[in-house]
């Protein structure tokens, strides 16, 4: 982890995001010797949108938005 304070992260911005990038390392920006903020490599996740693979062959026979009628509700909720 390398700790730096604002006006060194500002001089050397490019170099620390390289070290971020390549060398997986975490840096630390201070401000009167207490952390504010980190700089962290990027964790590339997936993409939310994708069909799930477990999903996939699960087939709606109703519209799944379609309104319950009365006599659907739960006793309580009516």
């Amino acid at each position: 982890m390398i700790s730096v304070n604002t006006h060194e992260a500002k001089t050397r911005l490019s170099e620390l995001l390289l070290k971020v990038e390549q060398q997986h390392e975490t840096v630390v920006i201070c401000r009167n010797g207490d952390p504010v903020a980190e700089l962290l490599p990027w964790k590339k996740g997936r993409n939310p949108l994708r069909q799930s693979q477990k999903l996939k062959n699960i087939v709606y026979h109703e519209d799944p938005s379609k309104p319950l009628g009365d006599d659907e509700w739960p006793v309580g909720a009516r």
